[in-house]
């Protein structure tokens, strides 16, 4: 992680207003962008990844199969490439936009473009980063996200909620 990362603020209509360091972007609750990605495989099983416990948010819980901050100079699309390739060791650019997200509380202030990707692994899993991984059946996560379970991120459960009411 790459806590003096430099990030866009940006205003309601999604338009940068100034660069921030990370924490000072979190600390003030201002809002940013953020992509989140969900790896699917030849089977529609969804891979979640367990976050690092030595992450400072949400440690230790079950999330999408990326994520990360778009960095100063990039794009969505770019943040979105450069995730997968961090994160799972996933070299491709046949990611599919699903939707984007509004920044709220509940999400970190954040606007979320969420991507659709098919991949069956292996990965090479970014030991800064996550601490596990593993292949959901949709039904199994739709069960988690339906009993609130504590062991999913918010974010993620936001996400899947949009998700299936996009399909």
């Amino acid at each position: 992680m790459r806590n003096n990362e430099l990030l866009a603020v940006v205003d309601d209509n999604d338009s940068i207003i100034e660069h921030q360091p990370r924490q000072f972007i979190h600390r003030h609750n201002l809002k940013h962008r953020a992509v989140h990605i969900l790896v699917f495989n030849s089977q529609n099983q969804l891979f979640l990844q367990k976050r690092s416990l030595t992450k400072d948010l949400n440690p230790g819980l079950w999330d999408t199969s990326a994520a990360g901050h778009v960095d100063k100079g990039e794009n969505y699309d770019m943040a979105a490439v450069r995730e997968l390739h961090e994160e799972l060791g996933i070299q491709t650019e046949a990611l599919t936009l699903l939707f984007k997200l509004e920044p709220t509380p509940a999400l970190g202030m954040e606007f979320i473009q969420v991507y659709h990707c098919v991949h069956d692994g292996p990965f090479e899993l970014a030991a800064d980063e996550i601490d596990d991984g593993h292949w959901s059946p949709i039904d199994q996560i739709t069960q988690r996200v339906n009993t609130n379970d504590p062991s999913l991120t918010q974010t993620f459960k936001t996400i899947w909620r949009h998700y299936l009411s996009q399909t």
